[in-house]
């Protein structure tokens, strides 16, 4: 029986070396190449080499050597020319020394936290001898600013955000020739379908009113409608600027960060109690229950901790807000946490590159992780993660402690116990 083709070039392969199978690769990239580009030139000027034929409308002039980097490797072409006009393949771009596909690849690594340096790395370890300087990538990277004012500009209208997330960060970059901080702010919504999506990013100075309310308006004219509630922080410029951009939505104080400040009151060796006499306001089943708890747990605090017991009866409004809602959605919507992961991968693609160039650097890099970022929000709290006796706690009981007989394990430890 004749043996398959794919099963003979697995034996190919298997014979030569790796650096053999790369380099017969590359020889095969060129040689397609250069193929091509004859093709297209008997094309445009209507006569194979040395023919004569009453088409001809051109005549060949020699050709140049160009090097074309290539994700086999750096092929050298043959670009001919022409006696009149010019001539230059489709296939190829003029000024560009990239190949397309390695272009892409350069893009893709650079998106997702790669440095220039390791990008270089990686252009010679796909066979590219020459490698790739750091202004280069910049340079092919600048293309995605088309990308990010896609994202940017987008129209918010195709369904109602009932509530949305608003948090910052801070990075260095580079402006007016000195290293300065700069904000980095998103705003994320949850629609009334569960999905999430990422609404927008801006990068400033600082954040103050003015930035916040310019931030806010633009969501706003770009048809973001339907905002009931707005969870953020306690900084002052943003809560002026929600109170004046989206009037009549509630503001839902996080939880996370309140307690942060809460804490920062507290001698170190009480934080510990006063976190966890604080937490059971949280832990309330209803809208009432849950701001009783708040005073009672306020009234307990007065005597030894009177700062803490201000605090809360003054954020009472702001950090219960969460409980006029659903109770299914408390746990989403009490805190920014569902931006956390996102802000966290925002700073690990920052230690990347330490200090930006500008602000567009920042929002190319920025660009990729929030639009991957869309993903179902649960209008159920999570599934707890932890086990019990192995076994998940919404599974049918199987242990004492679920509610259920014991199980052998339990049975055993039982009666050592007990001996």
């Amino acid at each position: 029986m004749a043996q398959s083709h794919d099963a003979r070039l697995a034996e190919l392969v298997a014979e030569l070396g790796g650096d053999e199978v790369r380099f017969l690769f590359r020889d095969l990239v060129e040689k397609a190449l250069q193929e091509l580009i004859d093709a297209e030139l008997t094309q445009a000027i209507g006569a194979e080499p040395h023919e004569r034929t009453e088409q001809r409308t051109n005549r060949r002039n020699g050709a140049r050597s160009r090097v074309l980097s290539t994700p086999a490797g750096d092929v050298e072409l043959r670009i001919p020319k022409v006696r009149e006009g010019s001539f230059f393949p489709s296939l190829l771009e003029p000024r560009r020394r990239v190949d397309r596909a390695l272009w892409a690849v350069i893009m893709t690594a650079y998106v997702t936290g790669t440095s220039t340096r390791k990008v270089d790395d990686l252009v010679r370890a796909l066979g590219v001898s020459s490698g790739i300087s750091k202004s280069t990538v910049s340079r092919i990277c600048e293309q995605l600013d088309e990308e990010v004012a896609a994202f940017r500009d987008r129209s918010l209208d195709h369904i109602e955000f009932p509530y949305v997330f608003v948090d910052a960060t801070y990075l260095n970059g580079r402006k007016d020739h000195r290293v300065v901080s700069r904000a980095v702010v998103v705003a994320t919504g949850v629609a009334a379908d569960g999905n999430r999506e990422v609404l927008d990013l801006d990068v400033g100075d600082t954040e103050d009113e003015v930035f916040w309310t310019q931030f806010l308006r633009r969501l706003r004219k770009r048809g973001l409608t339907g905002v009931v509630l707005v969870i953020s922080d306690a900084h002052t410029g943003l809560k002026a600027a929600i109170r004046k951009t989206f009037s009549g939505a509630g503001w839902q104080r996080c939880r996370v960060h309140f307690m942060r400040n809460l804490l920062a009151r507290v001698p170190k060796g009480h934080a510990e109690m006063v976190a966890a006499t604080v937490r059971t306001v949280f832990a309330q089943p209803d809208p009432a229950s849950t701001r009783d708890q708040l005073r009672l747990v306020a009234d307990m605090l007065r005597e030894r901790h009177p700062a803490v017991s201000d605090l809360l009866l003054e954020a009472e409004a702001d950090v219960t807000a969460y409980a006029g809602f659903p109770q299914p959605h408390w746990k989403k919507i009490w805190s920014t946490n569902p931006l956390e992961r996102l802000m966290r991968e925002i700073k690990r693609r920052a230690d990347v590159v330490g200090i930006f160039p500008d602000d567009n650097s920042i929002l190319r890099r920025r660009i990729r992780p929030l639009r991957t970022t869309r993903r179902m929000a649960s209008n159920r709290p999570p599934l707890p993660r932890r086990r019990i006796n192995g076994t998940h706690p919404h599974h049918a009981p199987h242990s004492k402690r679920q509610g259920g007989e014991p199980t052998p394990a339990t049975r055993r430890r039982l009666t050592r116990r007990h001996r």
